[in-house]
C-alpha cells in the first residue's frame, strides 16, 4: 500500500482514478473493502477520540477529502497526489453499478432525504441498482440488525451517510456482520447534495479549497463550530507538526 501517515492519521495516496479502479477490482473479484475518507475535522476529532482514530485507520482504504489535508501533506513533506473526493467516488461508482449490473444499499439521512436519492438514482439508470435503503436514525442496540439486514439485501455496495464519528464506528465494528458485501463506505453529508437538499460548492472552490466555506454559509448555525473551529484547530496541528520535522 502506497500510504503515508501524518497528525495520527494513516492516508493512501491514490488519485481518485487509481482509488475507482482498486474498488472495481475487489468487487469483481468479490473482495471486501472497507473505505473511509479524513478531512481536517475529521483529522482534528481523531486526535482525541481513540475509537474514532482506530475506525478509520484500521480500514482498508483511506482517501483524503478535503483540499486542506493535501495541502498539509506537502507542508509535512509527504505530498499526497490529490484529493479523492467521497462524493465524486459515489456517484461515479454507481454508473459502474449499473454498468456492471451490482447493487446498492444506501443507509443514512433523513428518510425524505434517502427516498430522494434512491428516487433519482432509479430515474437515471435502473431500480435494479438498489439493494435497499433505510434512514440514518436508529438506536446502537439495532446496529447489528441493521447490518444484517444490509447483507442479505444482496449489495454489492454499501453507502453510509451519517455524521462522524458514527458512520466510522458502524462500519468498523459491523465489518463482519458486512462480509457479503464488497465495498463498504462512509458518504457523510453526500445524500443531501444528490437529492437537492443542499447545493455543492461551485468546481473551482473545490478546486482552491473553499468547499468548507461554501456549506458554512448554507447552513450557519449548524456548520459554525465545525468548520471556524476544526479549521484553526487544523492548522495549529499542521504548525506544530511541522516544527517538530525541522
Amino acid at each position: 500500500m502506497n500510504r503515508i501517515k501524518i497528525l495520527n492519521t494513516v492516508i493512501d495516496n491514490y488519485s481518485t482514478e487509481e482509488t475507482l479502479a482498486i474498488v472495481e477490482n475487489a468487487i469483481k473479484n468479490k473482495k471486501q473493502i472497507h473505505h473511509t475518507v479524513v478531512n481536517a475535522g475529521k483529522i482534528v476529532a481523531m486526535q482525541s477520540d481513540l475509537q474514532l482514530r482506530k475506525s478509520v485507520n484500521e480500514s482498508d482504504l483511506i482517501n483524503a477529502d478535503g483540499q486542506a489535508v493535501v495541502w498539509a501533506s506537502r507542508i509535512l513533506r509527504k505530498p499526497l497526489k490529490e484529493r479523492v473526493a467521497g462524493i465524486d467516488l459515489m456517484i461515479n461508482l454507481v454508473a459502474c453499478a449499473h454498468k456492471n449490473n451490482t447493487k446498492i444499499f444506501f443507509f443514512g439521512a433523513k428518510e425524505e432525504v434517502v427516498k430522494e436519492v434512491v428516487n433519482k438514482y432509479s430515474k437515471a439508470y435502473s431500480p435494479n441498482i438498489i439493494a435497499g435503503y433505510r434512514n440514518g436514525y436508529f438506536k446502537k442496540e439495532e446496529e447489528q440488525e441493521i447490518a444484517k439486514e444490509i447483507s442479505k439485501s444482496g449489495a454489492s455496495i454499501l453507502f453510509v451517510a451519517i455524521s462522524s464519528p458514527t458512520k466510522e464506528n458502524f462500519l468498523y465494528e459491523n465489518k463482519e456482520l458486512l462480509s457479503n458485501v464488497n465495498f463498504i463506505m462512509g458518504v457523510g453529508g453526500s445524500f443531501d447534495v444528490v437529492s437537492g437538499k443542499v447545493k455543492r460548492a461551485p468546481l473551482w472552490m473545490q478546486n482552491s479549497g473553499m468547499e468548507w466555506f461554501y456549506r458554512f454559509i448554507q447552513e450557519p448555525k449548524r456548520m459554525w463550530k465545525r468548520y471556524l473551529v476544526g479549521n484553526t484547530k487544523f492548522i495549529f496541528l499542521v504548525l506544530k507538526e511541522r516544527l517538530s520535522i525541522t
